[in-house]
Protein backbone atom coordinates (compact mmCIF):
# COMPACT_ATOMS: atom_id res chain seq x y z
CA UNK A 1 0.00 0.00 0.00
CA UNK A 2 1.82 3.15 -0.77
CA UNK A 3 0.63 6.00 1.18
CA UNK A 4 -1.62 8.20 -1.33
CA UNK A 5 -3.49 4.21 -1.03
CA UNK A 6 -3.24 4.65 2.92
CA UNK A 7 -4.33 8.72 3.02
CA UNK A 8 -7.49 7.36 0.86
CA UNK A 9 -7.89 4.55 3.06
CA UNK A 10 -8.27 6.93 6.08
CA UNK A 11 -10.18 9.15 3.81
CA UNK A 12 -12.97 6.08 3.99
CA UNK A 13 -12.83 6.06 7.57
CA UNK A 14 -13.74 9.73 7.83
CA UNK A 15 -10.11 10.81 8.63
CA UNK A 16 -8.98 13.52 6.12
CA UNK A 17 -5.12 13.20 6.44
CA UNK A 18 -2.57 16.12 4.43
CA UNK A 19 0.33 14.76 2.59
CA UNK A 20 2.61 15.16 5.40
CA UNK A 21 0.82 13.29 8.13
CA UNK A 22 -0.07 10.28 5.46
CA UNK A 23 3.65 10.14 4.40
CA UNK A 24 4.86 9.47 8.11
CA UNK A 25 1.93 7.20 8.85
CA UNK A 26 3.18 5.72 5.93
CA UNK A 27 6.69 5.38 6.81
CA UNK A 28 5.83 4.26 10.31
CA UNK A 29 4.22 1.15 9.17
CA UNK A 30 6.77 0.38 6.41
CA UNK A 31 9.48 0.55 8.78
CA UNK A 32 7.63 -0.78 11.97
CA UNK A 33 8.57 2.41 13.96
CA UNK A 34 6.78 4.27 16.36
CA UNK A 35 5.04 7.44 14.73
CA UNK A 36 5.32 11.08 17.55
CA UNK A 37 2.66 13.34 16.53
CA UNK A 38 3.06 16.84 18.09
CA UNK A 39 -0.05 19.15 17.93
CA UNK A 40 -2.34 21.68 19.44
CA UNK A 41 -5.44 20.12 21.60
CA UNK A 42 -8.15 19.58 19.15
CA UNK A 43 -6.25 19.12 15.54
CA UNK A 44 -6.77 15.08 15.15
CA UNK A 45 -4.19 13.22 16.31
CA UNK A 46 -6.12 11.02 18.27
CA UNK A 47 -8.31 10.65 15.89
CA UNK A 48 -5.94 9.09 13.34
CA UNK A 49 -5.29 6.30 15.59
CA UNK A 50 -8.74 5.63 15.91
CA UNK A 51 -9.22 5.59 11.99
CA UNK A 52 -6.28 3.71 11.51
CA UNK A 53 -7.40 0.78 13.70
CA UNK A 54 -11.13 1.01 11.96
CA UNK A 55 -9.53 1.30 8.42
CA UNK A 56 -7.44 -2.09 9.51
CA UNK A 57 -10.06 -3.85 11.16
CA UNK A 58 -8.15 -4.77 14.32
CA UNK A 59 -8.18 -3.38 18.21
CA UNK A 60 -6.99 0.08 19.08
CA UNK A 61 -5.66 -0.22 22.86
CA UNK A 62 -5.16 3.69 24.27
CA UNK A 63 -2.91 4.54 27.28
CA UNK A 64 -4.24 8.15 28.77
CA UNK A 65 -0.86 9.20 30.16
CA UNK A 66 -1.15 11.83 33.20
CA UNK A 67 1.14 12.69 36.16
CA UNK A 68 1.86 9.72 38.56
CA UNK A 69 1.74 7.33 35.78
CA UNK A 70 3.66 4.04 36.24
CA UNK A 71 4.79 1.00 35.70
CA UNK A 72 1.65 -1.08 37.39
CA UNK A 73 -0.81 1.17 35.45
CA UNK A 74 0.74 1.19 32.77
CA UNK A 75 2.45 -2.29 31.72
CA UNK A 76 0.92 -5.19 34.21
CA UNK A 77 0.46 -5.33 37.96
CA UNK A 78 -0.47 -8.47 40.00
CA UNK A 79 -4.31 -9.40 41.26
CA UNK A 80 -2.86 -9.24 45.28
CA UNK A 81 -6.36 -10.02 46.07
CA UNK A 82 -7.03 -13.21 44.09
CA UNK A 83 -3.55 -13.91 44.98
CA UNK A 84 -4.36 -13.52 49.25
CA UNK A 85 -7.69 -15.58 48.18
CA UNK A 86 -5.26 -18.38 46.98
CA UNK A 87 -2.20 -18.22 49.93
CA UNK A 88 -5.29 -18.90 52.03
CA UNK A 89 -6.96 -21.62 50.67
CA UNK A 90 -3.35 -23.18 50.33
CA UNK A 91 -2.90 -23.06 53.97
CA UNK A 92 -5.99 -24.32 54.58
CA UNK A 93 -5.19 -27.65 52.29
CA UNK A 94 -1.81 -27.52 53.79
CA UNK A 95 0.16 -26.61 50.91
CA UNK A 96 2.57 -24.41 51.72
CA UNK A 97 5.78 -23.33 49.93
CA UNK A 98 7.81 -22.87 46.31
CA UNK A 99 4.39 -25.03 44.88
CA UNK A 100 2.25 -21.76 45.82
CA UNK A 101 4.67 -18.93 45.03
CA UNK A 102 4.97 -20.24 42.01
CA UNK A 103 1.27 -20.47 40.80
CA UNK A 104 0.61 -17.33 42.33
CA UNK A 105 3.42 -15.74 40.36
CA UNK A 106 1.51 -17.20 37.28
CA UNK A 107 0.23 -15.45 34.01
CA UNK A 108 -3.28 -16.83 35.74
CA UNK A 109 -2.58 -13.71 38.43
CA UNK A 110 -1.16 -11.09 36.11
CA UNK A 111 -3.40 -8.07 34.83
CA UNK A 112 -2.08 -6.83 31.71
CA UNK A 113 -2.52 -2.90 31.49
CA UNK A 114 -2.78 -1.46 27.94
CA UNK A 115 1.25 -1.77 26.78
CA UNK A 116 1.49 -5.25 27.68
CA UNK A 117 -1.73 -5.87 26.53
CA UNK A 118 -0.76 -4.44 23.19
CA UNK A 119 2.16 -6.83 22.64
CA UNK A 120 0.41 -9.90 23.43
CA UNK A 121 -2.30 -9.68 21.15
CA UNK A 122 -3.01 -12.53 17.78
CA UNK A 123 -3.48 -9.37 15.69
CA UNK A 124 -1.37 -6.32 15.25
CA UNK A 125 -3.58 -3.52 17.62
CA UNK A 126 -3.04 0.22 17.05
CA UNK A 127 -1.61 0.86 20.39
CA UNK A 128 -2.11 4.67 21.10
CA UNK A 129 0.02 6.55 23.77
CA UNK A 130 -1.78 9.66 24.17
CA UNK A 131 -0.65 13.11 25.79
CA UNK A 132 2.88 11.60 26.56
CA UNK A 133 3.47 15.17 27.70
CA UNK A 134 1.26 14.87 30.43
CA UNK A 135 3.50 12.01 32.06
CA UNK A 136 6.07 12.40 34.05
CA UNK A 137 9.72 12.31 32.69
CA UNK A 138 10.40 9.09 34.61
CA UNK A 139 7.50 7.46 32.91
CA UNK A 140 9.29 7.86 29.53
CA UNK A 141 12.33 5.21 30.67
CA UNK A 142 9.53 2.59 31.22
CA UNK A 143 8.69 3.01 27.17
CA UNK A 144 12.10 3.24 25.87
CA UNK A 145 12.16 -1.18 26.31
CA UNK A 146 9.14 -1.33 24.67
CA UNK A 147 9.73 1.06 21.89
CA UNK A 148 12.97 -0.51 21.23
CA UNK A 149 13.16 -4.04 21.38
CA UNK A 150 8.85 -4.72 21.51
CA UNK A 151 9.42 -6.90 25.17
CA UNK A 152 8.77 -6.60 29.01
CA UNK A 153 10.82 -8.03 31.42
CA UNK A 154 8.82 -9.05 34.40
CA UNK A 155 10.86 -9.83 37.47
CA UNK A 156 8.89 -13.15 38.98
CA UNK A 157 8.15 -14.50 34.95
CA UNK A 158 10.76 -13.07 32.75
CA UNK A 159 10.98 -11.25 29.90
CA UNK A 160 7.60 -11.43 27.45
CA UNK A 161 8.60 -10.70 24.08
CA UNK A 162 5.75 -9.62 21.40
CA UNK A 163 3.00 -12.12 20.10
CA UNK A 164 3.00 -9.67 17.51
CA UNK A 165 4.55 -5.75 16.98
CA UNK A 166 1.67 -3.26 18.03
CA UNK A 167 1.58 -0.04 15.09
CA UNK A 168 2.40 2.53 17.84
CA UNK A 169 1.07 6.18 17.72
CA UNK A 170 2.18 8.40 20.75
CA UNK A 171 0.86 12.28 20.73
CA UNK A 172 1.72 15.37 22.24
CA UNK A 173 0.53 18.85 22.96
CA UNK A 174 3.49 20.33 23.78
CA UNK A 175 2.91 20.98 27.63
CA UNK A 176 6.94 19.84 28.23
CA UNK A 177 10.08 18.42 26.13
CA UNK A 178 9.87 14.74 25.58
CA UNK A 179 13.41 13.32 26.18
CA UNK A 180 15.76 12.91 22.94
CA UNK A 181 16.03 8.88 24.00
CA UNK A 182 11.89 9.08 22.90
CA UNK A 183 12.58 10.90 20.08
CA UNK A 184 14.92 8.59 18.89
CA UNK A 185 13.14 5.62 18.47
CA UNK A 186 9.98 7.29 16.72
CA UNK A 187 9.55 8.66 13.61
CA UNK A 188 8.12 12.68 14.08
CA UNK A 189 4.91 14.86 12.36
CA UNK A 190 3.60 17.95 13.23
CA UNK A 191 -0.27 18.23 13.38
CA UNK A 192 -1.61 21.97 12.89
CA UNK A 193 -5.10 23.24 12.26
CA UNK A 194 -5.65 22.46 8.75
CA UNK A 195 -6.27 24.66 5.96
CA UNK A 196 -9.81 25.92 4.70
CA UNK A 197 -9.70 23.30 2.16
CA UNK A 198 -8.90 20.37 4.27
CA UNK A 199 -11.24 21.15 6.90
CA UNK A 200 -14.30 21.52 4.69
CA UNK A 201 -13.36 17.84 3.08
CA UNK A 202 -13.73 17.31 6.83
CA UNK A 203 -16.85 18.39 7.60
CA UNK A 204 -18.41 16.61 4.56
CA UNK A 205 -16.79 13.74 5.72
CA UNK A 206 -18.02 13.75 9.30
CA UNK A 207 -21.15 15.30 8.93
CA UNK A 208 -22.95 14.67 4.93
CA UNK A 209 -25.81 16.37 5.74
CA UNK A 210 -24.76 19.59 6.06
CA UNK A 211 -25.35 21.54 2.87
CA UNK A 212 -22.77 22.75 1.09
CA UNK A 213 -23.38 26.82 1.78
CA UNK A 214 -24.00 26.05 5.27
CA UNK A 215 -20.91 23.81 5.90
CA UNK A 216 -18.38 26.60 3.61
CA UNK A 217 -19.89 29.07 6.60
CA UNK A 218 -19.02 26.94 9.10
CA UNK A 219 -15.73 26.31 8.05
CA UNK A 220 -15.19 29.80 7.09
CA UNK A 221 -16.30 31.29 10.56
CA UNK A 222 -14.24 28.97 12.62
CA UNK A 223 -11.10 29.71 10.48
CA UNK A 224 -12.16 33.49 11.18
CA UNK A 225 -12.47 32.50 14.86
CA UNK A 226 -9.58 31.20 15.00
CA UNK A 227 -7.81 34.15 14.23
CA UNK A 228 -8.96 36.08 17.73
CA UNK A 229 -7.00 36.29 20.86
CA UNK A 230 -8.79 33.26 22.54
CA UNK A 231 -7.61 31.30 25.37
CA UNK A 232 -8.29 28.09 23.68
CA UNK A 233 -8.40 27.68 19.90
CA UNK A 234 -11.28 25.79 18.53
CA UNK A 235 -9.88 22.16 17.26
CA UNK A 236 -11.69 20.02 14.94
CA UNK A 237 -13.89 18.14 17.25
CA UNK A 238 -15.70 22.16 18.21
CA UNK A 239 -15.84 22.60 14.24
CA UNK A 240 -17.67 19.33 14.06
CA UNK A 241 -20.21 19.99 17.38
CA UNK A 242 -20.97 23.34 15.86
CA UNK A 243 -22.36 22.25 12.70
CA UNK A 244 -24.23 19.62 14.80
CA UNK A 245 -25.65 22.62 16.81
CA UNK A 246 -26.52 24.67 14.27
CA UNK A 247 -28.18 21.83 12.01
CA UNK A 248 -30.19 21.02 15.38
CA UNK A 249 -31.64 24.42 15.52
CA UNK A 250 -32.34 24.45 11.87
CA UNK A 251 -30.03 27.31 11.36
CA UNK A 252 -29.38 27.30 7.41
CA UNK A 253 -27.29 30.42 7.35
CA UNK A 254 -25.25 32.36 10.15
CA UNK A 255 -26.14 35.61 9.16
CA UNK A 256 -29.70 34.93 9.90
CA UNK A 257 -30.27 35.45 13.46
CA UNK A 258 -27.18 37.09 15.74
CA UNK A 259 -28.90 35.64 18.54
CA UNK A 260 -29.44 31.70 17.47
CA UNK A 261 -25.50 32.26 16.76
CA UNK A 262 -24.26 33.17 19.87
CA UNK A 263 -26.16 30.67 21.64
CA UNK A 264 -24.13 28.23 19.33
CA UNK A 265 -20.62 29.25 20.31
CA UNK A 266 -20.66 27.50 23.24
CA UNK A 267 -19.47 24.30 20.90
CA UNK A 268 -16.77 26.17 20.45
CA UNK A 269 -15.81 28.70 22.99
CA UNK A 270 -14.51 26.72 26.25
CA UNK A 271 -13.35 29.67 28.60
CA UNK A 272 -15.59 32.21 30.16
CA UNK A 273 -12.90 34.69 28.92
CA UNK A 274 -13.38 33.81 25.18
CA UNK A 275 -17.12 33.73 25.61
CA UNK A 276 -17.26 37.11 26.88
CA UNK A 277 -14.94 38.07 23.92
CA UNK A 278 -16.50 36.79 21.24
CA UNK A 279 -19.97 39.27 21.35
CA UNK A 280 -22.98 39.09 19.46
CA UNK A 281 -21.11 41.91 17.53
CA UNK A 282 -18.21 40.25 16.80
CA UNK A 283 -19.67 36.53 16.01
CA UNK A 284 -21.77 38.57 13.82
CA UNK A 285 -18.80 40.57 12.10
CA UNK A 286 -17.15 36.91 11.38
CA UNK A 287 -20.01 35.42 10.00
CA UNK A 288 -20.34 38.39 7.84
CA UNK A 289 -17.01 37.51 6.26
CA UNK A 290 -16.70 33.83 6.79
CA UNK A 291 -18.94 33.30 3.74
Amino acid sequence: MSWNDLQTALAGSGYVASDDLAVAMHLSLTLGRPLLLEGAAGVGKTQLASSLAAERNTKLIRLQCYEGLDAAQAIYEWNYQRQLLTIRAAAEDGETGQSVEARIFSRDFLLERPLLAAITQDVAPVLLIDEIDRADEEFEAYLLEILSEFQVTIPELGTVEATTRPIVILTSNGTRDLSDALRRRCLYSYVNYPDRETELAILQARCPDVPARLGAQIVGFVQKLREEDLDKVPGIAETLDFAAALMGLGIADLTDDPAALQHTLSTLLKTQNDRAQVTVEVAGRIAGRAA
